[in-house]
């Protein structure tokens, strides 16, 4: 929803850079003010709980999203989402090597399965001359996605999700807001969908902070690995928003890739449900 709602922004005057300053910002202030109201213990952290915080912030708040957009500015948007979302498949790397956590096997076939699907959605095969910077950053953001819900994961299972989300909402904003004030963006404006400033705000609500907190609270009932591969629909809901509010057309091999995605998708939220065990101790060398 956040690229459909942003396009007509950027299309009248503002940069990637506002945009993100702009919808962070109001995120953080309406999660702050959210969890004042309604939890304020979840506020509560220790100076040893910073490092954590800051971490989600950058990477889950700045990185991915930024990297993301400096990608698909030099390589189809097809190829630079496909690079993000190889973000399962880093998280499932970490949690069976490092964390030492058998995954079962339906759960690396429903991921392939699930980035093939986004492959097709993507229509990646268009394009096979890349930009050697559009596909690092391209990477960059898979490895600042996959930190995002690993760093999540670590830090919902310690504190109030509410308190980090907004925490970790405030350590971005503050980041972006001295790249880029959003003040200086052209919100006055007027677009196809409404006025700017408008299409901020839905974004910054219904495109940030509410899926941000259902993200960060999921991963107290879903493994990483889990909900890292369930993001991988969000290409889909973007493309089908596409389609509904600015006209762009969906052809059948996308809607097939599409059912393609979900299916993985479903084989690897299925999989992850069943009891884990810890993995036979790695070879040494």
């Amino acid at each position: 929803m956040s690229g459909v709602l942003a396009k007509p922004v950027m299309t009248g005057g503002a940069t990637p850079f506002q945009v993100t300053s702009a919808r962070i910002g109001v995120s953080a202030v309406l999660l702050l003010a959210f969890a004042a109201l309604v939890r304020p213990r979840a506020l509560r952290f220790t100076r040893g709980d910073w490092p954590l915080l800051v971490g989600y912030g950058l990477f889950g708040v700045i990185g991915a999203p930024l990297l993301f957009l400096v990608s698909a500015s030099r390589i189809p948007v097809g190829i630079a989402m496909l690079l993000e979302f190889t973000a399962p498949v880093l998280v499932a790397l970490w949690v069976r090597f490092v964390r030492g956590t058998r995954l079962a096997g339906a759960v690396w076939w429903g991921m392939a399965v699930a980035l093939l699907g986004l492959a097709v959605v993507g229509e990646v095969w268009r394009s096979l001359q890349l930009d050697a910077l559009g596909v690092l950053a391209g990477l960059g953001s898979a490895v600042c996605t996959a930190a995002y819900f690993l760093l999540g994961e670590r830090a919902a299972a310690r504190h109030d999700p509410i308190g980090v989300l907004a925490v970790g909402m405030l350590a971005g904003a503050a980041v972006l807001t001295a790249l880029s004030p959003p003040w200086h963006a052209p919100l006055g404006r007027g677009t196809e969908l409404g006025p700017a400033w408008l299409l901020v705000l839905v974004v910054a609500v219904a495109a940030t902070a509410v899926p941000y907190l259902a993200g960060i609270l999921s991963l107290r009932h879903l493994p990483s690995s889990a909900a890292s591969v369930i993001g991988l629909l969000e290409p889909v809901v973007a493309t089908v928003l596409a389609w509904w509010l600015l006209g762009e057309a969906l052809n059948a091999v996308q809607v097939a890739g599409a059912a393609v995605l979900l299916a993985g998708a479903t084989v690897v939220q299925a999989a992850s449900a069943r009891p884990v065990s810890v993995a036979d101790p790695l070879p040494t060398t």
